[in-house]
């Protein structure tokens, strides 16, 4: 039974916390992506981002499915602003931030504007630098990608230090999971990914998918691939979904709830990055001038 549990969740070790001067530290920038649609990439999305601020990370989470914005949905919000209009020039990026669950800050993207799913390399590229001129202090981007090989997904990965790729148990979603791997390795060099299997029913079930994605990558391919864990099939979460709250906020006792703050807390001891990578990256002035 999925009962509600909104306890305070400050018991858990601040590795960053409030104090932390967001110009003096490289900000850990994670894309999550998925092959294929329908893997639940963006409530991973939500919820390790709700869990790393439950953690007293600073978080902004950018929805970046560009013309079908999802995370607003997911969360029962309504913005007023969004990506379409910072890129017209019409506000700055500062302005259309709105606050979701945790204190977490969201960048919502624009639904149903097709210009948006088509942007120019060089848009994307304006969308990425904007991130820098921001000053409010973040510790953390997600960055919520769309799903598939769009551009944008590429151009995304190619900008962040962590790329999670997120897998369910469905011959598709290894194969495309696979082909997205293939291009980030040979087109652009990106050497290691993480991998989260999805709706699992037992965690073999989870280990068995890495593991069948893994020995597929380790023959064809020069890529190292990380286990980050599992999040397993959890009716609370179809019940968060349905209220369009976070199951780490609504059910935080919950299979998925733990199962998120597991992950959150395996992200929050991956490396800081510890300089430019030579492309065009998420907050590459404060990566380039923090001194690490």
């Amino acid at each position: 039974m999925c009962q509600l549990d909104h306890q305070n969740l400050a018991q858990h070790p601040t590795q960053v916390g409030s104090t932390a001067n967001a110009t003096s530290r490289p900000v850990q920038v994670i894309a999550v992506a998925s092959g294929k649609g329908g893997v639940g990439k963006t409530n991973v999305s939500v919820n390790l981002s709700v869990a790393l601020a439950q953690y007293g990370r600073r978080v902004m989470l950018m929805d970046a499915d560009l013309g079908l914005a999802n995370v607003d949905v997911l969360l029962g919000l309504q913005p007023h602003r969004d990506l379409s209009q910072v890129l017209l020039g019409r506000v700055a990026l500062e302005d259309i931030l709105i606050e979701g669950p945790a204190g977490i800050s969201i960048v919502p993207s624009a639904s149903g504007v097709a210009r948006m799913a088509d942007l120019a390399p060089a848009e994307h590229v304006g969308l990425i630098r904007a991130f820098s001129e921001l000053d409010r202090p973040v510790d953390v981007l997600v960055v919520d990608t769309a799903a598939g090989l769009h551009d944008s997904v590429i151009s995304f990965c190619c900008a962040v230090q962590e790329v999670l790729i997120v897998v369910c148990d469905e011959p598709a979603s290894i194969t495309d999971a696979y082909a997205l791997i293939k291009v980030l390795s040979r087109e652009h060099d990106i050497s290691r990914v993480r991998v989260l299997a999805n709706m699992v029913r037992h965690a073999d079930e989870g280990h068995r998918l890495f593991h069948k994605l893994a020995a597929v990558c380790s023959r064809f391919l020069d890529v190292t691939l990380d286990y980050t864990g599992a999040i397993p099939y959890d009716d609370c979460l179809r019940k968060a979904v349905q209220r369009q709250e976070a199951v780490t906020v609504l059910y935080p006792g919950s299979p998925a709830g733990r199962a998120f703050n597991e992950i959150a807390r395996k992200a929050d001891k991956w490396p800081l990055p510890s300089g430019s990578s030579g492309r065009i990256e998420f907050f590459v002035e404060r990566l380039v001038g923090s001194g690490f």
